[in-house]
This record gives C-alpha cells, sequence and structure tokens, in this order.
C-alpha cells in the first residue's frame, strides 16, 4: 500500500474516544494523534501554523498570498465508542480486507471523520512540498469532540470571530457521493449539505405517588407516559419539501426516468404527492422530508414490584429547515393533549442557515467534485440529516458546506456509528484529489 495508506492506517489505531462523561476519555490518546500529527507531516508542520483550543482542538493557518476571504476545511479527531464483540475485525486495527478495487480499511473513524481528518493533511502535505502558495489564507480546524459536545470546534469559531477572520467558504464532514437514493434516479450525485437540521431533547415526565406493585392506579405513571409516548408515535410531523430538499429534487429531475421526471419539474405543482413518496423510501429519505421524533431512553420505578413515581421518556428531536424548537414543543403538547406530562426542553438548536448553491463559493466546491471525482457526477444542495461541528460556523459565513468527498455504499454508510465502520481504499486515496484542488481553487 502506498505511504498515504499506512499514515491513514496508522491514525486510524489511535483511539481518540469520545465520551459525554469527559472523565471516561482517554486523553493520552489524543496527545499521541497530536504527536503523530507532527511526525507525519513534517513539512505541513513547518509551514503551517499551529495552536490548540480548548484542549485538544487543532487550529491551523495556512498564509496565503492574501488573508482575505479565506478557506476553512473542517473534520474531527474524535469518534464513538465501539463494542467490539459485534465487529468482524478489530476496531482500531486498521486491518486491510479484500483486494483490488474491492480492498477496504475496516476501523472506527474510517469514514467518520479522520478519513476527511487525513485527506485533507495528504493534500495539504503534497502541495507545501510541492512549494505551492495558495491565493488567500487556509485554515485547518479539527474539534476533539464532535461526537458529543462539540465544545472545541465551537472554542475554534469564537477565536476566529473574535480575529476578524471572514471565511469565502467552508467545508465540513456531510453528504457523500451516491447512487440510487433517490429511485429513478440514474446518476451519482455528490450530495453537498447547504443546511443541517435543528437538534434537541424533548424530556416527557409523569408523576404519581408511588406504592406496592400488586395496587395499582387506574393510570399509573407509566401507562400515562406510555400513552403520551404512543400519540408522538401515531402523529407524526407533516411532511413538505424543505428549500435545500426541492433544490435537490429540481437539480436530478433532468436524470430520473418518467414519469418521475415530469413530478419533479412540476414540483410548484406535484410538492405535496412527491414529499409524501418520499417519505415512503426508508428511514433516510424519510427524514429529509419532515421532522422527525424518536423516543431513545426510558425510565420508571428502580424495582420490578415497586410503581415508578417518576416515569420519563427522552425524545430525540431533528428539526426541519423551517420549523423551531417552539414550534415543536407546541405541536408535541397537543398531540399529547395531557397536562399531567411534564414537558422540558433540553439541548436545542434551531437548523441552521441554510447556505446558496449558486455563485463562486458553491462552483468552487462543484469545480473541485468534477475535477477530482469524476464529471460524471451531478453536484446537488442537500439537507445534511445529522449535526456537525459547522453548526458552531455558520455565524463566521454565509458559504458553509457539508460533503465528504467519498463515494459510498449504502451498507457503508450504515456502517456509521455501527460496527464494521470502512473505507474503500480507491475511494479514500480520490478523496485527497478532492481536497488538493478546492485547495489550489483558494
Amino acid at each position: 500500500m502506498t505511504p498515504a495508506v499506512e499514515r491513514l492506517r496508522e491514525l486510524l489505531r489511535i483511539p481518540t474516544v469520545s465520551h459525554v462523561d469527559e472523565s471516561q476519555v482517554a486523553w493520552g490518546s489524543f496527545a499521541a494523534f497530536h504527536a503523530a500529527l507532527e511526525r507525519l507531516y513534517p513539512a505541513m508542520h513547518t509551514r503551517l501554523e499551529r495552536e490548540g483550543v480548548d484542549g485538544y482542538s487543532l487550529l491551523y493557518r495556512w498564509p496565503g498570498a492574501a488573508s482575505g476571504d479565506p478557506l476553512v476545511l473542517m473534520a474531527h479527531m474524535d469518534v464513538v465508542p465501539v463494542v467490539e464483540d459485534e465487529w468482524r475485525h478489530p476496531p482500531f486495527a486498521a486491518e486491510i480486507i479484500g483486494e483490488g478495487t474491492d480492498a477496504a480499511i475496516h476501523a472506527r473513524g474510517a469514514i467518520d471523520d479522520k478519513g476527511s481528518l487525513v485527506a485533507i493533511l495528504e493534500a495539504v502535505e503534497e502541495l507545501v512540498t510541492e512549494g505551492f502558495v495558495p491565493a488567500r489564507d487556509v485554515y485547518l480546524a479539527f474539534g476533539h469532540d464532535e461526537e458529543t459536545a462539540g465544545g472545541g470546534a465551537r472554542a475554534i469559531a469564537a477565536l476566529l470571530r473574535d480575529r476578524g477572520v471572514r471565511p469565502a467558504l467552508i467545508v465540513d464532514e456531510g453528504g457523500a457521493v451516491v447512487d440510487g437514493v433517490i429511485p429513478g434516479v440514474g446518476v451519482s450525485t455528490a450530495m453537498v449539505g447547504v443546511a443541517e437540521r435543528g437538534v434537541m431533547t424533548l424530556l416527557l415526565t409523569a408523576r404519581e405517588g408511588g406504592g406496592h406493585a400488586s395496587t395499582p392506579p387506574a393510570t399509573p405513571a407509566t401507562a400515562r407516559l406510555a400513552r403520551a409516548v404512543n400519540r408522538l408515535h401515531r402523529h407524526p410531523f407533516p411532511t413538505r419539501l424543505a428549500p435545500p430538499v426541492r433544490a435537490m429534487l429540481t437539480t436530478v429531475a433532468p436524470h430520473a426516468a418518467q414519469p418521475l421526471r415530469t413530478l419533479l419539474r412540476t414540483l410548484s405543482i406535484t410538492g405535496h404527492l412527491v414529499a409524501a413518496v418520499i417519505s415512503r423510501l426508508g428511514p433516510e429519505m424519510n427524514a429529509v422530508v419532515r421532522t422527525t421524533a424518536v423516543v431513545t431512553q426510558l425510565s420508571g420505578a428502580p424495582g420490578e414490584n415497586v410503581l415508578a413515581t417518576t416515569a420519563r421518556a427522552a425524545v430525540n428531536i431533528r428539526l426541519l429547515t423551517g420549523d423551531t424548537v417552539a414550534g415543536v414543543v407546541e405541536r408535541a403538547r397537543r398531540v399529547i393533549a395531557d397536562p399531567a406530562v411534564e414537558l422540558d426542553v433540553r439541548h436545542a438548536s434551531e437548523p441552521s442557515p441554510v447556505s446558496p448553491w449558486k455563485g463562486e463559493a458553491w462552483q468552487r466546491l462543484a469545480a473541485a467534485v468534477a475535477t477530482s471525482l469524476g464529471g460524471h457526477i451531478v453536484t446537488t444542495p442537500y439537507l445534511q440529516l445529522g449535526a456537525s461541528d459547522s453548526r458552531w460556523f455558520t455565524a463566521l459565513s454565509d458559504h458553509v458546506y457539508r460533503f465528504t468527498p467519498f463515494h459510498l455504499t449504502r451498507s457503508e454508510r450504515d456502517a456509521l456509528h455501527a460496527h464494521d465502520e470502512r473505507i474503500r481504499v480507491e475511494v479514500w486515496l480520490r478523496g485527497i484529489g478532492f481536497y488538493r484542488a478546492l485547495i489550489a481553487s483558494s
């Protein structure tokens, strides 16, 4: 394998696992990761300015011929925990399985998000070694806790704001190059997130006096909570086409088979029908056209024969562009229709602003896709379904995009945050070219 692949494998072997409870974090792994970056990419560390932020996040500045309108490339060092018994191959061994075009590196973080981080480093190291000087400053912003609080990226964004840095283009992890996401569209699409959904936790709580389970009341707290949960499940948020989704469908319309092509070209008339159909095409597409709500945690009594004095459910809600935290809470209150069930908002953030899919910044990104990943790929706006560190940067620039430059299969995307995460070697190497092209246009 090439030296670049071996460097990626070495960095994937460092278990930079983040935890909500930071007392469980092995901070030595992050220190080892920092040291490995400096050793593996010597030219870059000679040319670029590097500073630590918020403990273990890193900010690099590559001075260009001019400092205005810089490019910011983002990624994160941390990965989610693993259940090793579920993996076919050790999650931190970075083994290469398969041959030829099927050869893939199996490791936690291969895609999310060390794959992008190391591809950025490879592109920068190559260009620095070649003597390239960017026309404008280039920043590399690497967070250390994206999978939990995102405090590192937030601190970097605050630092850049205080220094008066106004990026012309920001690119973070996000959509990938995919096939067949929209049935009937027979072209590969580079799904570039121009916005991301808001995220919040809504806590539902039902209370009662408690007592022995042998003499339950007519409607115990657990039954009241279950009824509330069931009502939320039976009354999902309505479907609709948010502007980024409408733009995505319009972009792919010329590549769709009939009669889908006509439906997508007349969304002003067919939009409601198209949104309803899309919601039935699987969980990923359903999440594109509606605010989603799902119960992720339940708690009740401490013992099997004890009535719960407090029954609680945590509802994870992802807000579609155009919805608001306040509006979501009000709708949940109406649907549950039980004043005895308390609703409390935790960890709420509104949907991000929408970046334009026209103009110089967008064209630079689309050109980098065409140059490095293939002219047959259609670059399209996309609504990012998950949250990313880029949400902290939207106050710095109107041009924040979320794109991971790898051509991923359905099963590869499904492995994110699950077992057997992996990336094909050939696919990863092409991703380096995307970052080279993007930096060269800066």
